[in-house]
């Protein structure tokens, strides 16, 4: 076994620190959200403004299949919520959190 160079405090800082089990999942799953183009044009989108389907479709010139596919990942990652108005159901981000990540990586990037 190779000697650490770390003494033994800074060490169970770093084993505190790191993220384990289900907590580490968790962290995996929400970052996966930002790892496709199209739900990160949604989540910029829905930052503006909460939108349905085929608003969503119209303004990314995607096609609503792929749009619904896209929302419904993100509201099994709990990224969105709905709102039904009559037949129509809008989506919007459910906290503030997606849009100050993402533009958190717009300033890392350096735009």
């Amino acid at each position: 076994m190779k000697e650490m160079l770390i003494d033994r405090r800074l060490r169970s800082m770093v084993d505190d620190y790191v993220p384990k089990g289900e907590i580490l999942d968790d962290l995996v799953s929400f970052f996966s959200i930002f790892s496709d183009y199209t739900r990160l044009r949604m989540i910029s989108a829905l930052a503006i403004s909460e939108m349905c389907v085929s608003d969503l479709s119209e303004t990314l010139k995607l096609n609503q299949t792929t749009v619904s596919h896209q929302l419904r990942l993100l509201k099994n990652l709990n990224a969105v919520k709905t709102r039904r108005q009559g037949k129509v159901v809008f989506y919007s981000l459910r906290n503030d959190t997606l849009s100050d990540v993402l533009l958190k990586g717009v300033e890392f990037l350096g735009y």
